[in-house]
Parts: C-alpha cells; sequence; structure tokens
C-alpha cells in the first residue's frame, strides 16, 4: 500500500475495534456507506451481514482482543494488510471504567484504568501509525472520553487516564503529522447506549428526564450522532484537522 492507494480507484480500508457497542456499530455501518471496506473486531451480532448489505469487504479478526496487551490492534494491522494490502484510517475504542474518589480508590483501581484506557492507547497507537507513515498518508481516531477534558472526582481515576489518554494522542499526531498522518481523539459523554443508561439509572423514565434536564442539549447524544462526526475525521475528505480532541456530549464539557 502507498501514499497512492487512496488516489487509484480502490475503495478505502478502516479498522475498528470494538464495534459491539457504543457508536461503533453505527460507526461501522456509516463507514460502509461513505465506500470503506472494514478490518474490525470485537463484533456485535449481526453487524457483518449489514455492513456486507451496504456493499462493504468485511474482514473479521475472530475472538475477543484485550487492547490492554501488545499485539491486540497489530491483529487487525495484519488482517488489513493481508486482505486489502493495507489500511487508510483507523477508530480504536480502549476502555475500562471505574467509579470512586480519590478517597476511595486503590491501588488495583489505579492500575486496570491505568492499563484499560492510557496504555490500551500506547499499544494502539504504536501499532497502527508505522505503516501509515510508512505510506505517508492516513487517519487515526481514538474515542476516549469526555471526563477527560471535564474533571470528573466520582471516577477520579478514569478521569485521569483519559487526559492522560488525549494528551497523548495529541503528542502522537504532533509527531506523524509532518509525514500526512492525521491522529484526533474522540470523547463521549450522555450518549443513549446500555452502558451510559446502566450508570446513570436512566432507565427509569423519570430518572431520564432529570438527567437529560442537566444537560446543555437537554437530550442524550444517539449513537448515529457520533458515528456521523467521527466518521468525518477517518473518511479521507477532511485531513486538516490534527492533535484535537472533540467532546460529543450535548454540551457537558463546556457546561
Amino acid at each position: 500500500m502507498t501514499a497512492d492507494r487512496q488516489h487509484d480507484g480502490a475503495r478505502r480500508v478502516t479498522i475498528m475495534v470494538d464495534t459491539e457497542t457504543h457508536m461503533m456499530p453505527a460507526l461501522a455501518r456509516e463507514m460502509a456507506r461513505r465506500a470503506h471496506d472494514l478490518v474490525i473486531a470485537n463484533v456485535a451480532d449481526g453487524l457483518v451481514d449489514e455492513l456486507v448489505n451496504l456493499g462493504a469487504e468485511v474482514e473479521v479478526v475472530p475472538g475477543e482482543l484485550d487492547l490492554r496487551r501488545a499485539g491486540g490492534v497489530q491483529q487487525l494491522v495484519d488482517a488489513a494488510t493481508a486482505r486489502f494490502g493495507g489500511f487508510d484510517s483507523a477508530c480504536v475504542r480502549p476502555g475500562a471504567h471505574k467509579t470512586g474518589t480519590i478517597l476511595e480508590a486503590t491501588a488495583d483501581d489505579a492500575q486496570a484504568m491505568y492499563e484499560g484506557n492510557l496504555l490500551a492507547t500506547f499499544l494502539a497507537l504504536k501499532e497502527l501509525l508505522p505503516p501509515l507513515v510508512a505510506q505517508g498518508s492516513g487517519q487515526v481516531v481514538i474515542n476516549t472520553s469526555a471526563s477527560g477534558l471535564r474533571p470528573a472526582p466520582a471516577a477520579t481515576l478514569y478521569s485521569a487516564c483519559r487526559a492522560g489518554a488525549n494528551m497523548l494522542v495529541r503528542c502522537a499526531a504532533l509527531t506523524v503529522a509532518p509525514k500526512g498522518v492525521a491522529v484526533n481523539a474522540t470523547g463521549t459523554y450522555a450518549m443513549d447506549y446500555p452502558g451510559f443508561i446502566h450508570d446513570v439509572g436512566a432507565q427509569d423514565p423519570e430518572v431520564r428526564k432529570q438527567v437529560e434536564a442537566t444537560l446543555p442539549m437537554r437530550a442524550f447524544v444517539e449513537p448515529e450522532e457520533a458515528a456521523h462526526f467521527v466518521a468525518t475525521l477517518i473518511d479521507g475528505k477532511g485531513t486538516g484537522q490534527a492533535a484535537q480532541f472533540f467532546s460529543i456530549d450535548a454540551g457537558w464539557a463546556f457546561e
């Protein structure tokens, strides 16, 4: 794969993990609509058939990848090279969640949050960036969390490690930008998906109304809304953004 790949008539290829939940299944569908083939792992039931029906070729890396261990994302890079000759973009969503203030947190909690959020981001970047730098083009988004921008004392270690991941992404981005590779981070809060709904107790309609009332937009973010935004950072159309963190959170981070 060369820097000319995206201009030689071949369909673009994007790497994505996970594609089980959050905005990621919606993002996979959006990338397929934008004429991308996909290399994916940790896949939601039925998603591959949806992507194929949208016209995409799909390579699935089997098993449940552990992004906290070296070689996890590398499996997708290798699969992309074997099937398509390389890849053009990637979106990776590492993450381990834990609530608790500094008074409640333990050393084990700190290690878990470090591995799941900061180390996983480091490993993803180390495995994604070299082939993109070698070809002189590419786009990467690491999805972190809006709590990396706005302190979340009730999830102190999580918030701190997400903030560290955001800075790691920005430093990496400034390193590879002169090589033609655009790297950014996105982060969410108040997304209407099962994980967040459970965390805030919004299965109860009255609780949902109360939580939504605290948001500047007065409504949760739909996964499809987030997916549409993130797709613009990795579909090859707009490559002018680099070293940025974009918070997709109904205004929560700037309240």
